[in-house]
């Protein structure tokens, strides 16, 4: 698959030269390196909401928790519509923008 990606962004930069579009050149990443990924910091924050400290009865009691979850904030949303601001963002453990040395994985992370 990566193999056709390459040949992709290759043709497509090939053409964005000849129209004097921006390129598109890609950054190795090390396997599983999901402390680089911004949505991290927003995923560990539901995982404490939903997952940590918990003791759910069974694995249905846990995946009624995790649906109620995201259906209260659906409910919400659909109430209230507006962009989710304080509820999800604002309150990750790093600044949500891209950086090399910005590690966006909880530190409390087992």
């Amino acid at each position: 698959m990566s193999k056709r990606l390459f040949a992709e962004i290759a043709k497509r930069n090939v053409e964005a030269v000849r129209l004097r579009y921006p390129i598109v050149q890609t950054a190795p990443l090390p396997a599983g390196s999901q402390f680089l990924n911004i949505i991290e910091s927003v995923f560990s924050g539901m995982s404490r909401a939903i997952i940590d400290n918990s003791d759910y009865t069974s694995l249905d009691a846990a995946q009624h928790a995790i649906d109620n979850y995201f259906a209260n904030r659906n409910d919400s949303f659909r109430r209230q519509p507006k962009r989710a601001g304080g509820k999800i963002w604002g309150a990750e453990r790093v600044v949500t923008e891209f950086s090399e040395a910005n590690n966006c994985k909880d530190p409390l992370y087992r």
